[in-house]
């Protein structure tokens, strides 16, 4: 029974590193673990090994660093398309407020600010007043035996802000006539403003089939400088400029005009060009863009959605708008005219002394607080302008007769702008990873073959082997310890085995006998071993 204990546990055991390396497929392992003493050939070996491993721990760190710097190369491809989106216009007039439309009420809540009336409800600088424009002020800023009514500062820009319907004089999109109807009233921090082609008020997304001018959006527009607000000083709410702000934006991309937006002056026709970009970017002129960035750790565009209770897709602008939102209700409580929500609307008073030095100095000064990320996904048009004089010399005396105008007037009020897209395609900027996971391990496979000889299969070998001898030497000596020891009774001596487990005294087999000796079995409650006479 002891031969045969001791044949299984010698069975059980690994084999040896020299055995082992014999029959593993890593390259050299025969030659360096060979059978005998050390030679200078196994030396050689050993060496050639050695050195082979290092190489190889130097390229895959190399290869493990390249990868963690998470690399991602731009590829840029212009894509031909059927037809286009069309994208959102939205304008602005520069001027925010008609001064004819300001009531004495008006001018009692607003006048300081906007710079008209100093705090004392007097006219700030009379002196620098057109006679017919001080005429006017100074009879809607005769406040004697006047009781100020309840003012509204969304009342006040919905109501004196430009209207379409005077502005517009002519529109065609691809050659079709549109109206005031199709455009969108939004406001901004310019005031009232239009978007044409929202698809918002059930108008339906428009899309053009042809590039170049005549299969875009041309208007023709009076921008009221009889209107303009006389200015006397320097506040948000006032500009030196006479024109309009444009954007062009998606559909999805609330407008930012007083920071994206670009300018069209009177008494020119100006051309945008656009094209579409998309990371899928749009090019100026009108070309259509696709931009795709990565999302970290390749890049460092927003993948998730935005986290916002004003919008439900992100982008810069959004993003943006939510943030000055959040800072003026943190800051001012109250929130301006053109900010999302239902919060209560500021009154001029913090208009003009927490909320427009509040978001100045948030847009100017702080870094800090409205960081916004590149989408990963998104879409842009970038614009290229040209313009040309209008009226003409011979289209003056007609324009003012068609719109009852004087020819002077024309010429310091008419724009016209004309928006097409540059070509029927768009431009696809797209961010990719330069290295991933199934580069890296090739390359570390190509190299550990390279130099060692080693597959994944090689690597299960040594895995196996390196189990064998734990269970070998852990293993086998919990079973070793298990094992009982010598029995002593009455000058009797035992062997170390005992019976194997489960097997009763009384059914105990039988001890080899020896041809010299004579053999004794003694039992008692606790186990059974086997005793052997010497001679």
């Amino acid at each position: 029974m002891k031969g045969n204990s001791e044949e299984s546990i010698e069975s059980a055991r690994p084999s040896n590193l020299q055995a082992f390396a014999n029959i593993s497929t890593l390259h050299g392992m025969s030659h360096i673990f060979a059978y005998g003493h050390m030679t200078f050939r196994r030396f050689l070996w050993s060496l050639s090994f050695l050195g082979s491993l290092s190489l190889l721990m130097v390229v895959c760190l190399d290869r493990v660093s390249y990868y963690l710097e998470y690399p991602h190369v731009t590829k840029l491809d212009e894509v031909a398309a059927p037809n286009l989106t069309f994208p959102a216009v939205t304008f602005c007039n520069l001027n925010e407020f008609r001064f004819s439309r300001i009531t004495r009420n008006d001018l009692y809540h607003v006048g300081e600010l906007l710079a008209i009336l100093n705090n004392n409800y007097q006219i700030a600088n009379p002196h620098l007043a057109e006679p017919e424009v001080l005429a006017a002020l100074k009879d809607k800023a005769n406040f004697q035996n006047f009781k100020p009514k309840l003012f509204n500062m969304t009342d006040f820009y919905n109501r004196t802000g430009h209207d379409i319907g005077d502005m517009l004089l002519q529109c065609t999109f691809r050659g079709e006539d549109c109206y005031p109807a199709n455009f969108t009233t939004i406001y901004t921090r310019y005031g009232k403003c239009y978007t044409f082609n929202s698809g918002l008020d059930g108008n339906p997304l428009l899309t053009t089939l042809k590039g170049g001018t005549g299969n875009g959006l041309e208007i023709m527009l009076d921008i009221q400088q009889d209107e303009y607000l006389p200015v006397w000083g320097e506040t948000d709410e006032t500009s030196y400029e006479a024109g309009v702000k444009v954007q062009l934006h998606t559909q999805s991309e609330p407008p930012f005009l007083h920071q994206l937006g670009f300018g069209v002056a009177p008494g020119f026709q100006t051309f945008v060009s656009s094209q579409e970009q998309r990371v899928a970017y749009d090019r100026l002129g009108l070309l259509h863009a696709t931009l795709q960035y990565l999302p970290p750790p390749w890049g460092d565009c927003k993948s998730t959605p935005i986290d916002s209770e004003y919008f439900s897709t992100y982008s810069i602008t959004a993003c943006r708008i939510d943030c000055e939102t959040r800072y003026l209700l943190e800051n001012c409580n109250c929130r301006m005219v053109h900010m999302p929500g239902t919060s209560t609307v500021c009154t001029p008073e913090q208009y003009k002394d927490c909320a427009d030095p509040a978001l100045d100095f948030l847009v100017e000064k702080d870094n800090d607080y409205c960081v916004c990320q590149t989408p990963c996904n998104m879409t842009r048009y970038g614009k290229e302008l040209s313009m040309v004089k209008i009226p003409s010399k011979a289209s003056a005396k007609y324009l003012a007769k068609k719109f009852n105008k004087t020819e002077q007037y024309i010429g310091e009020n008419i724009l016209v702008m004309d928006i097409f897209f540059e070509a029927l395609n768009y431009e696809k900027i797209e961010q990719k990873k330069a290295y991933e996971i199934a580069g890296l391990l090739g390359d570390i496979g190509g190299q550990m073959g390279l130099f060692i000889g080693a597959s994944v299969l090689t690597i299960l070998e040594i895995f196996d082997y390196l189990y064998e001898v734990f269970k070998d030497k852990v293993l086998g000596y919990f079973i070793r310890k298990k094992r009982p020891q010598r029995c002593q009774s009455d000058n009797l001596e035992f062997p170390e085995n005992q019976t194997s487990p489960g097997v009763t005294p009384n059914h105990a087999p039988r001890a080899p006998v020896t041809p010299s000796g004579v053999t004794r079995t003694v039992s008692d409650s606790r186990r059974t071993c086997y005793l052997v006479t010497r001679l």
